[in-house]
């Protein structure tokens, strides 16, 4: 057995037991391992977005639709975070993430742009990314506190376990 798929599957028992179910379920994802996601893998930070703007757009969208705002902060310089954006765009998980959340990613340069969305949710630092912050479009309020960087080590991660961490929090 892999490292990597032992790895992912103690993180996936973790990340289900550190954090309250709310009875969605997950995308089966046909997927198993890393190595099968498309290659190359995508670059999904725009270095030139107005990020502020995109979030005020992704949250009024959310809102109306009723679903729930996720904000995924990294870059493209990140492994962890091209990970993540390559299991985003399975088809079973980006239909799961359509049903369910407005997406929206942020470039946070080499932690030094657009530190000001982090701190709007009350986190003065990141400890590394990709952070993905889950967000209540209706209050403005952060759902995940202390699992933002649940996600951080991706490449370790199935893609099934990243795909189980998403439903835990519609």
């Amino acid at each position: 057995m892999r490292i990597a798929a032992v790895l992912g599957a103690g993180l996936t028992m973790a990340l289900l037991a550190a954090s309250p179910l709310s009875g969605a379920r997950a995308p089966r994802v046909s997927v198993a391992t890393l190595d099968q996601l498309r290659q190359p893998l995508p670059l999904p930070y725009d270095a030139n977005a107005d990020a502020d703007r995109q979030i005020a757009a992704a949250r009024a969208r959310a809102k109306a639709a009723g679903k729930k705002l996720l904000i995924d902060l990294g870059g493209n310089w990140c492994p962890d975070c091209r990970v993540l954006a390559g299991i985003f765009a399975l088809p079973e998980v980006e239909a799961f993430l359509r049903r369910h959340y407005v997406v929206v990613t942020v470039d946070i340069g080499r932690f030094d742009k657009n530190q000001q969305i982090p701190r709007r949710y009350g986190i003065e630092r990141l400890k590394g990314v990709p952070a993905v912050l889950v967000v209540d479009p209706n209050s403005d309020r952060l759902l995940n506190d202390g699992h933002l960087f649940a996600l951080a080590d991706a490449r370790h991660m199935t893609p099934q376990a990243l795909a189980d961490w998403l439903a835990q929090w519609v």
